[in-house]
């Protein structure tokens, strides 16, 4: 008979409570910007509070593109402490970093048996990645998909937070388990998403998605000045050319983050249509807001990237306690398989 780790009391975490267990990982790009959390940071922290959530920096999976180690190094770092600032609660959710549990490396290559090659090079994001870094089409761009299927499995989570518009990205790692279970018997949970509300947000130039890669980002955890400047930097409707001009709130960006700062984004695209603001009040007002809903996690983000051992301490507890769920799976794989 088979044994599920999310339901062995042997293989559970005692400290996390019976749920249905979600799995997510989160590339280590430093700092999160505004994007990043309005459109998953916020979601991870509602879900931890539903289901016995695994959160983990994926730090294997940015070797395809980082190659600086003190930089891989300092970006994990960075990331663990932001998303516990910006609300993860290490003792209601598990937080960890990818590399602290090798054993996914192990996994990642058995699937690496039964995945066909050519499920790999259709993938779109295979293709986008190839175009985005000509020079350096490594082997695990390839493969990166098999990896993030052993990232969610390993821990036997049968459940993945994803948007709407990415449950595509999830199939092949579904894809992937059938093809295990079908040679091998049933091991593993065909992952099940979790549909999350996460809007698109554009960045400051009013037209593509906040990105890094672009520099058109609001990074919330710096410095207010940082922040004043990037916020009055940002294109609004263009079709506003004098202050006394009617504005379109629906199509300025300004106006549509105020949605996430308050309960009075009526009032003010009203102010807006009937040009009783201006552009810039409207800005001025979104800064003051932006600036005062990250002071906490600003402050908190600090103190931990001035404490790395206490930051690295929580991650080390963190894989220490999915340690034994990842122990159990791999032994349970080995037998299948007929290794020692």
């Amino acid at each position: 008979m088979t044994t599920d780790a999310s339901t062995s009391p042997a293989a559970r975490p005692s400290s996390l409570p019976v749920k249905p267990r979600i799995f997510s990982g989160i590339q280590p790009t430093g700092r999160p910007h505004l994007g990043n959390d309005l459109g998953a940071i916020r979601n991870y922290v509602a879900l931890a509070e539903r289901y016995e959530a695994i959160y983990c920096v994926v730090d294997y999976h940015a070797l395809t593109h980082v190659h600086d180690p003190e930089m891989l190094r300092h970006q994990t770092l960075e990331m663990a402490a932001a998303l516990i600032a910006l609300g993860l609660d290490p003792k209601r959710c598990t937080l960890f970093v990818q590399s602290d549990r090798p054993e996914v490396t192990e996994l990642c290559w058995l699937f690496n048996t039964v995945t066909p090659v050519g499920w790999l090079q259709r993938t779109p994001t295979y293709k986008e990645k190839r175009q985005n870094q000509p020079e350096d089409v490594n082997h695990g761009l390839l493969t990166y998909p098999v990896l993030q299927a052993a990232d969610i499995v390993i821990y036997k989570a049968s459940l993945v937070p994803v948007g709407r518009d990415q449950a595509a990205h999830l199939e092949l790692s579904r894809e992937i388990v059938r093809a295990f279970n079908a040679r091998y018997g049933v091991t593993f949970p065909e992952p099940q998403p979790v549909y999350t509300d996460a809007p698109v947000v554009l960045g400051t130039d009013g037209v593509k998605k906040m990105s890094k890669s672009i520099g058109n980002t609001i990074e919330v955890l710096a410095e207010p000045d940082v922040i004043r400047k990037q916020v009055m930097s940002m294109v609004t409707d263009t079709q506003r050319i004098l202050r006394s001009d009617p504005g379109r709130p629906q199509v300025c960006n300004v106006c549509r983050l105020h949605r996430h700062f308050g309960d009075d984004y009526e009032q003010i695209w009203e102010g807006e249509r009937t040009a009783r603001t201006g552009c810039v009040d409207t800005k001025k007002l979104l800064v003051e807001r932006i600036i005062a809903h990250y002071a906490g996690a600003r402050e908190t983000y600090k103190e931990l990237m001035a404490d790395p051992a206490r930051l690295r301490a929580i991650l080390d507890e963190g894989a220490e306690r999915i340690r034994p769920i990842a122990e159990a799976t791999m032994a349970e794989v080995r037998e299948r398989m007929g290794l020692r």
